[in-house]
């Protein structure tokens, strides 16, 4: 493994926008082959998966007023906050796709960096948590490009709590699966089971000492690393035009279509946004925090103009793979959700 510095002229890149587009370019654009890691903190900013409605995750108004960027990554997962007290990590795996979708591969340097560094209670719990007790303070997510991909998360230090809990606004249902009532309740910092030294450290300072335990060095000039330079940045800055950079990108369009349904499965969460035209679908959108390799897009199409009815819905969706485009859930279950109904009043 090598480190990935994605400073700039010498300085940190704290703009979220910026960063969440760094994993796009070094899997597609960049491709140093083996296995690399990036690892960098964002200034306040809501980041929320690619197939997610970020109206239906985040409290718009809050965010707006606080000045909070929303950011939409290129990979699944759910909706999480960012500020400088939270590190952000992705192994970047080049032509090499064995470990890919295997969350605990790449938890477990973390998970024992951080039992060094007095934290011992932290481990891997369910599909992509780190956790101490029963709070979280870290979720990880993947996307994956032909052979290579990219594998990462979130390490909550000494993020700010009370902004977290104001500016997402996660589904009752998913909250239930995980036996909590409240964003607040269900997270935490690393930082107050660390050992004392560890404690003082700022954010730069917290992401050096982490650093140095994942490749087992007595200095970052010990590290294998590769610089992005002048030519790198000028193609990162290239991609963000025009769709990175854009509101269409970010906060992506609310369908307003008539009926929302949605529910937590072992997948992630999945909701139905759609219209009916009698009682066919003329319209619809899936979102959630599922995280897939596949189209999406394709299961929307099987789904459009067939009868809300559970042999119909069914029918349709044994028409695609559904575990390749979306995940481990049967056509009876998707199918079942669909006929809750829901109108949006």
């Amino acid at each position: 493994m090598f480190f990935i510095d994605t400073s700039r002229n010498g300085k940190p890149v704290y703009d979220p926008i910026v960063n969440q587009s760094l994993d796009n370019y070094l899997v597609n654009d960049l491709k140093l082959p083996g296995h690399g890691l990036i690892m960098y903190v964002n200034q306040p900013a809501v980041i929320v998966g690619v197939n997610q409605n970020a109206y239906a995750e985040v409290n718009m108004p809050y965010l707006k007023e606080k000045g909070i960027k929303l950011v939409r990554r290129t990979s699944g997962g759910g909706a999480v906050y960012h500020d400088y007290g939270n590190i952000i990590f992705e192994n970047i795996v080049i032509n090499d796709d064995q470990h890919f979708g295997d969350f605990k591969y790449f938890a477990q340097p973390i998970i024992d960096a951080l039992h060094d560094m007095g934290a011992t209670d932290a481990e891997m719990r369910g599909r992509n948590d780190m956790v101490i007790g029963n709070q979280k303070f870290s979720g990880m997510t993947m996307f994956k490009v032909g052979k290579s991909y990219a594998a990462g998360g979130t390490l909550m230090f000494d993020l700010d709590m009370d902004v977290a809990t104001e500016v997402l606004t996660p589904e009752k249902d998913k909250l239930e699966s995980k036996g909590v009532k409240s964003v607040e309740s269900r997270v935490t910092n690393v930082k107050p089971f660390l050992k004392p030294e560890f404690q003082k450290l700022d954010i730069e300072g917290f992401k050096k000492a982490l650093l140095l335990r994942l490749f087992n060095a007595k200095s970052l000039d010990d590290i294998e690393t590769y610089h992005l330079n002048d030519h790198d940045w000028s193609i990162i800055d290239e991609r963000l035009k025009g769709k990175y950079d854009t509101d269409e990108w970010n906060y992506g369009k609310n369908p307003g279509f008539d009926y929302y349904v949605s529910k937590h499965y072992d997948i992630g969460t999945v909701s139905f946004n759609y219209s009916l035209n009698g009682n066919q679908i003329s319209d619809i959108k899936i979102y959630g925090d599922f995280i897939t390799g596949g189209d999406i897009s394709v299961i929307e199409k099987a789904l459009k103009g067939v009868d809300l009815s559970k042999d119909a819905l069914v029918d349709a969706l044994n028409q695609v793979d559904i575990k390749a485009n979306l995940g481990d859930i049967s056509a009876a279950e998707l199918a079942d959700l669909l006929l809750e109904k829901t109108r949006i009043n």
